[in-house]
């Protein structure tokens, strides 16, 4: 089986910040990269997979950042072609927002969070213990998204299209020990009962790059 070709498209608007698009794009085989806010934009004729980058900024900073609309366009024309897409953290949100979801700030949560995972190709082999680094939360999915993830303090943590071949996740699962000094400085990163030995979250992208790859070998599924 061939590797997909798969693009990562950057959404990080501080350049401080851009270390987590680093690791989400370290953990994608051979990706194409994309700096959207900068103006890029991913060539959908030639992709067979799209990751959607967390990001400092607010999908409801709309009248600041114009190519938050932009980008919402980009979900529901992914949508449309039927082409594979993780949306994580701002990605997550983006994609519920643009198919008619909400999206509110309710303050900092930066710490291993324990997770009910639905039975999800997406989650195969995937230890209930996440770890996360927002500050807004879906507060309503959009109709077309199931939720297929959830925590005690947030119902709609990950999301899945009921007909495309799209899905959504509020976690980082680019982070590993090796941020923990960093998301301590930055975010007040704490660990009560679970730490990064606890989490094996990078096999989302694993997971999403075999699910593309089967796609993509089975004709009925091509676009």
């Amino acid at each position: 089986m061939s590797s997909p070709a798969l693009t990562v498209v950057r959404n990080e608007v501080d350049s401080d910040c851009e270390y987590h698009c680093d690791a989400l794009a370290s953990n994608v085989s051979g990706a194409r990269e994309v700096d959207y806010p900068a103006g890029e934009r991913p060539n959908l004729k030639a992709v067979d997979g799209v990751v959607l980058t967390g990001s400092t900024a607010g999908v409801y900073e709309r009248d600041d950042r114009p190519w938050i609309d932009e980008q919402e366009e980009l979900v529901r024309e992914l949508v449309e072609r039927e082409i594979p897409t993780l949306g994580v953290c701002f990605g997550h949100q983006i994609v519920n927002t643009a198919l008619g979801g909400t999206v509110e700030h309710v303050g900092t949560t930066c710490r291993p969070v324990a997770v009910e995972f639905a039975d999800d190709p997406l989650f195969e082999g995937v230890d209930p213990v996440v770890p996360v680094a927002h500050g807004d939360v879906v507060t309503e999915p959009a109709e077309e998204m199931a939720v297929i993830a959830s925590t005690d303090y947030y119902p709609a943590f990950a999301t899945r299209h009921r007909e495309a071949p799209l899905w959504t996740v509020q976690f980082h699962p680019e982070f590993t020990a090796d941020h923990r000094e960093r998301l301590a400085s930055e975010y007040d990163w704490t660990e009560d009962e679970y730490g990064f030995e606890a989490m094996n979250a990078t096999r989302v992208f694993e997971n999403f790059e075999r699910i593309v790859a089967e796609r993509t070998a089975t004709p009925e599924t091509k676009r």
